[in-house]
């Protein structure tokens, strides 16, 4: 078994919901902590959480235990410069790790039977890259790149983020449909919408 870690992607400052999205009311907890405890239920060799805006006040609302905390101060540059950021740290301080799979905060409705689906999924399949089929028949994250991506993805800046690579490798991609889990909440309706429809 190859040495896999998650990245989850919480740096954004969420200007349109005029609250840090990440602290959200789901379930017993927020957005975040319920992504964090979501990947402690699959098999892993580490959890890297890129923070940005609103650092000191979504640290003090999460467990960090067991948890590689990374503050990315050019947050604003979009969902690319956090995923370069912590990708760098990773190739530097962690040399042995094989894959990386990149997951988003706010996508709520994605459990750990999900990503162990797409875990096996991409154990089972000769291809390198593994990710999530939208409702739009567009490919997204959730997503598990091979280290063989690990330049271009730190590499990556602005708010495309590891779509970019998606898009180019196409030929090379697998995936699975996640059109019954992906439901991203970008304002306080899609927000309201979906508490509303699962809780």
């Amino acid at each position: 078994m190859s040495k896999l870690v998650v990245l989850i992607l919480a740096a954004g400052n969420a200007s349109r919901m005029g609250f840090p999205k990440q602290l959200l009311k789901w379930k017993n907890t927020n957005l975040l902590q319920h992504a964090i405890n979501s990947v402690t239920h699959i098999e892993n060799d580490g959890i890297f959480l890129v923070l940005g805006a609103n650092y000191e006040k979504i640290i003090s609302q999460i467990n960090p235990y067991n948890l590689h905390v990374l503050k990315n101060d050019a947050w604003k540059q979009g969902l690319g410069s956090s995923i370069s950021f912590c990708v760098q740290e990773i190739s530097k301080c962690h040399p042995e790790i094989k894959e990386v799979l990149i997951m988003l905060a706010d996508q709520p409705l994605i459990d750990a039977y999900f990503l162990n689906a797409l875990i096996n999924k991409h154990n089972e399949s000769k291809n390198e890259i593994t990710c999530t089929l939208y409702k739009d028949q567009k490919l997204g994250v959730p997503a598990i790149f091979n280290k063989s991506y690990f330049e271009e993805l730190s590499q990556l800046n602005g708010d495309k983020g590891a779509k970019k690579i998606l898009e180019k490798y196409s030929d090379r991609v697998t995936f699975i449909d996640g059109s019954h889990v992906i439901s991203d909440i970008d304002s306080k309706e899609d927000y309201e919408v979906l508490f509303k429809n699962h809780h």
